[in-house]
């Protein structure tokens, strides 16, 4: 089964706790995902930021809205345990524990009002009503992957509709910028067009030169096969280079991803999704329009000695 969205765990994750004991969220985690024989790969499904896995992320909001609602009491860090109102909760048997349904308490209520000040009459919120299925990270984080979704597609458009020197010029800067080449002077020396047809150009894989990467660049529309990667490969061949970076605007054909992965030299292939990737990871042709700093409680403050 997918992940459930956060609204339908805390009821699973109340009956979880319905011991009375003290439980960790790593135990409640492991319960959870017994409980509901979610797969592996449900379970490494990570938030689009990929920093952190998407049913953690939803076990923790629903212990974040039931600890509120005085559902579930938090004594201390990481640790928490039914409440007796959780116990009531339990004893009346309910279908589902929700956003709508906590509002009902008035600890809750005032939870959600104080969250709700700071909040813009234009901004509709995911966690509104009975139905919501993402929580304030996920919504962050599919705002941020819409706008880089954008941005990534308008870059691929403008390399696209500019010349191949420009291209030329652009893998120079990347290259430079993920660390490799030395300096874009060097680098632009180094990426000249060679006598063999089958290389644009050779930069040194580190700032000493002791190693060496032996480059492709198409500026294509039609997907790059085989063919083109083996032109690539015998050129390599033909220089004794143990390395080469085939980058194209374009996409690759499955036959040409299935070939570099049964030869040598080891061959990268960057088409035109992860190009644009990698030039917003290393600020090629971009540059950071806002900056929005997410806090956390840090709960070993409030810990005294």
């Amino acid at each position: 089964m997918a992940v459930p969205d956060f609204q339908s765990l805390m009821l699973p994750l109340l009956k979880f706790s319905a011991d009375g004991e003290e439980h960790t969220m790593q135990e409640a985690r492991e319960g959870l995902a017994a409980k509901m024989e979610l797969s592996q790969d449900d379970l490494e499904e990570k938030l689009p930021s990929g920093r952190q896995s998407t049913f953690a992320n939803r076990v923790a909001w629903a212990k974040v809205y039931l600890t509120q609602a005085g559902v579930l009491e938090s004594p201390k860090r990481g640790k928490f345990y039914i409440s007796d109102r959780g116990s009531k909760i339990l004893s009346e048997n309910p279908d589902r524990i929700s956003i709508k349904y906590l509002e009902r308490f008035q600890e809750f209520q005032e939870f959600r009002q104080a969250s709700n000040k700071n909040r813009t009459q234009q901004v509709t919120h995911a966690d509104d009503g009975d139905t919501s299925s993402t929580t304030p990270e996920e919504t962050l984080e599919q705002a941020y992957q819409q706008l880089r979704d954008e941005v990534a597609n308008e870059l691929l458009y403008l390399i696209k509709g500019n010349t191949p020197e420009f291209f030329e010029k652009l893998v120079v800067h990347l290259i430079v910028s993920m660390g490799y080449g030395g300096s874009v002077k060097e680098a632009g020396k180094a990426t000249r067009k060679t006598a063999d047809e089958g290389i644009d150009g050779v930069i040194k894989e580190d700032r000493l030169g002791l190693e060496t990467i032996y480059l492709q660049a198409k500026r294509w529309e039609a997907a790059v096969g085989r063919p083109e990667i083996q032109k690539f490969v015998g050129a390599l061949h033909g220089q004794r280079a143990k390395k080469g970076v085939f980058i194209t605007t374009s996409r690759f054909s499955k036959e040409a991803l299935d070939y570099v992965g049964q030869i040598d030299p080891k061959v990268v292939l960057i088409d035109g999704a992860d190009l644009v990737q990698l030039m917003i990871d290393h600020g090629v042709g971009v540059s950071s329009a806002a900056i929005y700093e997410v806090k956390k409680v840090d709960t070993d403050f409030f810990i005294e000695d």
